[in-house]
């Protein structure tokens, strides 16, 4: 019944039952039984006129209460994403359930501030509980299982030794005053010696837990948990049978009797209807005994097995859909999930209740008017508002205290990340992700087309003159003055095909006087170009990519800056590959 090993990751919302049910109106619905069997139980008398249990005794007598704890631990696997808590998130969920715990105990304890007849309100003890099962959300399924089970088995041969050797319990409310005056003496009540000791509760929160982490809306989990609790109720009960009359426990339990603390007339009560928590410690036999509230691993196992069979029945009856059965199994559920939807608060509401004036009616129309009014009033909030003033506030502060530690164990710069990558509306800061805008060519030219006289290499300086170039007999027509910034006016000003390239000699004027009328700027990327390679793509070998616009005398330094250039660019012009 355990789940694999389980990540830590968080896990999303299991999907919603088939025919559009709501999933958790079944567990819903087990809250509302155990609501309303623990009304019953209190509302009604507990022995007939024969001195025997009555069917209310028999019935919800310790089976209420452990039903209650089974699913709160179902409640504790729901609120933690039904996996192990993560190691991020575990301060947050510690703070959460903490938050929750306290206020369950201070409800519980304004509840019994009054003259209460019932000396066995559960919600302090609750609290206590669901402090000590902080640890277990950070553990896996496995072994959250392997500590209910030893809870269960070695808890009660633990108590067999502490109990003599612990103050002896007052076995009434908690209050206040018994807080501030004697702390320790109130929690070691709370937990070990009053009528729910958390080593036996905690094992039906860790069942509970345990389930919680399952498929619930699987037909034949549902099916499996109400098979196996019935035969887990039926076996307890049986073993426990089969100790005390096969074996002679029972007579082993009543020849010790003179020494266990308690009179004929107690230790009979105690066989029959229970005890309030524990067991005398006297003799090992009392261990097998299965009366409610007795806390033995009899009691624990025989609980757990009828809280978790009726889980399963209550499941199971969220899958019928027959024409007949799926209309009443539905109405079944919606009612009981109305009364337990609201558990906290009807349970405050029915102790006060039968502890005021106002419960005049015999113990037959109490119960009725309690249990009817639970379901009313229960059905009015549930398709209202949804949940009970005491469910909403509990909630409320809970989460709070969750957010408030998430929010302080966040570290600052991821938040701030965080923040602006989600908001993709929000232009980000312009020093940040604004790109610097692109500089136009003109102004920053790339350095292969910078003024060559500023770059020239000083191995080859002073330039060796070269023997002047004879002049073409037959010089081609001058071409139209082109752009030298167009590649495609370059490219139609090659020289045809046959006809010799024009010395560098003619194309120095022509850079010289385009020189003379750009600014310096452009007349630094013509200079670059006319010297064989054109910026924007024009021909880089063969040639000058732009003819001479004029002819004029030759200057006597023009060789000197026409060898300057042509070494300034090696291979991109007629004899540069000296």
């Amino acid at each position: 019944m355990t789940a694999p090993d389980d990540p830590v990751a968080p896990t999303p919302p299991p999907a919603a039952a088939p025919r559009g049910r709501p999933r958790l109106i079944a567990v819903d619905a087990a809250r509302g039984v155990a609501l309303l069997g623990m009304i019953t139980l209190h509302a009604l008398y507990e022995a007939d006129a024969a001195g025997n249990p009555t069917w209310s005794a028999t019935v919800f007598s310790g089976r209420a209460a452990a039903l209650f704890a089974v699913l709160a631990g179902v409640g504790i696997a729901f609120v933690t994403g039904r996996r192990r808590v993560a190691a991020g998130d575990r301060a947050a969920v510690a703070a959460m359930m903490a938050t929750r715990a306290v206020a369950i105990g201070a409800v519980g304890f304004l509840v019994c501030a009054g003259d209460s007849v019932l000396k066995a309100v559960i919600l302090p003890y609750y609290a206590v509980v669901f402090l000590l099962a902080i640890p277990l959300v950070y553990l896996r399924t496995r072994t959250v299982a392997v500590v209910g089970l030893l809870l269960a088995t070695g808890g009660p041969a633990a108590d067999y030794f502490l109990l003599p050797r612990l103050p002896t319990p007052q076995l009434d409310n908690p209050s206040f005053d018994r807080l501030v005056h004697d702390p320790v003496g109130m929690l070691t009540e709370l937990t070990l010696t009053g009528f729910y000791p958390s080593p036996a509760w905690l094992a039906y929160v860790c069942a509970g837990i345990v389930l919680g982490r399952q498929d619930l809306t699987r037909r034949r989990f549902a099916a499996l948990l109400l098979a196996g609790g019935a035969v887990v109720a039926v076996w307890a009960n049986a073993i426990s049978k089969l100790l005390l009359y096969r074996f002679g426990g029972l007579a082993a339990i009543w020849k010790s009797q003179p020494d266990s603390g308690l009179s004929v007339a107690e230790t009979k009560e105690l066989l029959t209807f229970g005890g309030d928590g524990n067991t005398p410690s006297d003799t090992w036999w009392w261990l097998a005994v299965n009366t409610p509230h007795t806390s033995t691993p009899a009691d624990m196992f025989g609980a757990a097995g009828c809280a978790v069979a009726v889980l399963g029945l209550l499941l199971l009856a969220g899958h019928v859909t027959r024409r007949v059965l799926g209309p009443l199994c539905t109405v079944v559920l919606v009612t009981l999930a109305s009364a337990g939807s609201m558990t906290l608060t009807f349970y405050a509401a029915h102790i006060l209740f039968i502890n005021s004036d106002f419960d005049t009616y015999s113990a037959t129309n109490g119960c009725l008017v309690q249990v009817i009014g639970a379901v009313l009033i229960g059905l009015a909030v549930r398709g209202t508002v949804g949940r009970g003033p005491l469910e909403a506030a509990v909630s409320a502060l809970a989460n709070r205290a969750r957010r408030w530690v998430s929010a302080r164990g966040a570290a600052p710069a991821p938040v701030v990340v965080t923040a602006v990558a989600t908001v993709p509306s929000q232009a980000p800061p312009a020093p940040i992700s604004a790109a610097p805008a692109p500089r136009p060519p003109v102004l920053e030219p790339p350095p292969a087309a910078r003024a060559p006289v500023l770059e020239a290499p000083p191995a080859v300086w002073p330039p060796i003159p070269e023997p002047p170039v004879a002049p073409d007999p037959d010089p081609a027509p001058a071409p139209a003055p082109a752009s030298a910034s167009a590649p495609e006016e370059s490219a139609a000003a090659e020289p045809a095909a046959g006809k010799p390239a024009p010395a560098a000699s003619e194309a120095a004027p022509a850079a010289s006087a385009a020189a003379s009328a750009a600014p310096a700027g452009q007349a630094a990327v013509s200079s670059g170009a006319g010297a064989g390679g054109s910026v924007s793509g024009g021909p880089a070998a063969g040639g000058p990519g732009q003819g001479p616009a004029a002819r004029r005398p030759r200057d006597p330094d023009e060789g000197r800056r026409r060898i300057v250039r042509r070494r300034a660019r090696p291979g991109a012009g007629p004899g540069s590959g000296r």
